[in-house]
């Protein structure tokens, strides 16, 4: 399932936000990631309700894995998601 885009929500002190970087870059999956701490003004603000669609509480980490959001770090679930 690795063939699905992958997207990371992040805060940049998150210590399950770095965990989850580490898993997704040990297990050699592409991804794109998002630290919506580092972001200012209206970036952040369309961040955040980008977040929100897929995460009604707003907590990080968020990851979608193609249709399937996974909140918080939870490395068996993200490892059965991405067929690892």
């Amino acid at each position: 399932m690795t063939d699905q885009p992958v997207l990371l929500y992040a805060l940049s002190t998150c210590s399950h936000c770095k965990n989850t970087k580490k898993l997704l870059d040990d297990l050699g999956i592409q991804y794109e990631r998002v630290e919506v701490d580092l972001t200012e003004g209206d970036e952040r603000q369309r961040l955040i309700e980008e977040v929100k669609r897929h995460n009604p509480h707003l907590s990080f980490p968020t990851l979608v894995i193609g249709q399937k959001v996974i909140v918080g770090f939870r490395e068996n679930e993200i490892k059965e998601t991405l067929g690892r």
